[in-house]
């Protein structure tokens, strides 16, 4: 086994260790899609989830990639490529199976949108929505081989076309946006993180049940913040509402009323 080979098998296990990951499509996906094939080439800028400034890989080894790291996109904005363990938890928690269709909403350059589109296979499909034009393209090459993938350059929160069995999104926001919920197929869910304007909050899964929709928090996140995202105090307030009403106990509604949940 080669150096590259083991250490993949080591960011594998480790993954699976950390988050109790059950899923053998997951763990699959993340032992066969090259991460480095999602990165400009290195060397790196890199971090630790607990790290508070990234350091720069000794040199463009892949092998290095090949743990529990954030990889900077754009070191400046704090715009990074996402935890793996964090969002391997998240995918598991939203129980994504083969033939869904999946709705991504910040793909970024697009490593988890490869995860997603081994997971769901050839008749699945993955949307992969970007609102940095930059990003989407870079993306939508790199994911030329996922034939099942389809990159978008837009709005997540105008440019979904069709119904989803999952909806996840990959930047902050402070309330569910109606459009998800709407999209949402029977027993449909949606991960999206609601947090403040210190990137601060807690990611909420949220099931389409019969007529109405059932949320819970998941786990706390810091992430960054989707584009339209609201700025003010009162959006502050909006998202720290959602994750207090829904730590303490499912929470149950129908729909999103002036960002709150409404029984109309």
């Amino acid at each position: 086994m080669s150096d590259l080979s083991a250490a993949r098998a080591r960011y594998v296990a480790l993954i699976a260790k950390r988050e109790r990951i059950a899923s053998p499509r997951l763990l699959n996906a993340l032992a066969t899609v090259p991460r480095e094939d999602f990165l400009a080439k290195g060397p790196w800028r890199i971090k630790s989830e607990a790290a508070r400034s990234y350091r720069l890989t000794s040199d463009a080894d892949p092998i290095h990639l090949y743990d529990n790291v954030l990889v900077a996109i754009d070191a400046r904005r704090k715009l990074d490529t996402g935890l793996p363990s964090l969002w391997a938890h998240f995918i598991e928690v939203l129980t994504i199976r083969e033939k869904d269709r999946v709705v991504q909403i910040g793909c970024g350059l697009g490593y988890f949108s490869a995860i997603l589109s081994q997971i769901v296979g050839p008749k699945g499909k993955v949307q992969a929505i970007e609102c940095n034009a930059r990003l989407a393209s870079r993306a939508a090459a790199y994911l030329r081989a996922y034939s099942n993938v389809e990159v978008i350059n837009g709005d997540g929160c105008r440019d979904i076309s069709e119904p989803a069995d999952i909806i996840i999104v990959h930047a902050g926001f402070s309330h569910p946006h109606p459009l998800w919920l709407a999209s949402l197929r029977p027993r449909g869910r949606l991960l999206v993180p609601l947090t403040q304007r210190d990137r601060e909050g807690a990611a909420l899964k949220i099931t389409r049940k019969g007529k109405g929709f059932e949320a819970e928090a998941v786990q706390q996140i810091r992430i960054f913040p989707g584009q339209g995202r609201g700025l003010t105090a009162l959006d502050d307030r909006v998202a720290d509402w959602w994750q207090r009403a829904s730590a303490l106990a499912p929470l149950r509604f129908r729909g999103i009323a002036q960002g709150l949940p409404s029984d109309d």
